[in-house]
């Protein structure tokens, strides 16, 4: 049924999102003339390395600007890097996280099975290199586009917070809950809390 319902919604998602990612693919070639997306390596169920598309949100040396603001992480673990006010993001990658259409993409690793529509976020390895062994248990499901803390708060949640939500899911995850979850992550997306 999980699967099933993740057919259903990324195609949906697919007919749903084309006619907004051309405009927004348009913009993002505008403002700077580089690549409209970026391609990144993240952690799947069991470890398992899968690429990840989104839509481009950041200048294009932002790996290499990261390294010079690792002091200010607005997440005090440090196992996440959050920053209100990132200087990496560019306009159009500001408005477009905050409506979170800089995920869309990702439908298509819904459809080719690498993600569901909900479960935890696919972590980048640097990530999972930090995690004990409490945390490894967010890797026990397929990543997702949504989750608990997605509709809870966002990057507002510090990773300890993110982490007690996905577990939460996993421990209690059900068909219903992911259909819940969907319906509150539009009003979610369109308020735009903890989006940064």
């Amino acid at each position: 049924m999980k699967r099933l319902l993740d057919i259903v919604g990324g195609l949906a998602g697919c007919v749903f999102f084309a006619p907004i990612l051309a405009i927004v693919a348009v913009l993002i070639k505008i403002e700077d003339g580089g690549p409209v997306f970026f391609r990144q390596l993240r952690i799947g169920k069991g470890g398992k390395p899968i690429y990840i598309w989104k839509l481009r949100s950041m200048v294009l040396n932002a790996e290499e600007i990261k390294k010079q603001l690792e002091a200010e992480n607005q997440h005090a673990e440090g196992v996440t890097f959050k920053m209100k006010r990132d200087p990496r993001i560019t306009k159009v990658g500001r408005w477009i996280r905050k409506l979170s259409l800089d995920e869309a993409p990702q439908v298509w690793s819904v459809l080719k099975g690498d993600m569901a529509l909900v479960g935890p976020r696919p972590p980048v390895p640097q990530e999972v290199q930090k995690y004990n062994s409490f945390e490894l248990r967010r890797l026990t499901v397929k990543p997702g586009l949504t989750c608990l803390w997605q509709i809870g708060g966002r990057s507002d949640i510090d990773f300890s917070g993110q982490v007690r939500l996905d577990l939460q899911y996993i421990y209690s995850e059900s068909i219903w809950k992911d259909i819940k979850i969907l319906f509150l992550t539009i009003p979610a997306v369109l308020m735009g809390r903890g989006a940064y």
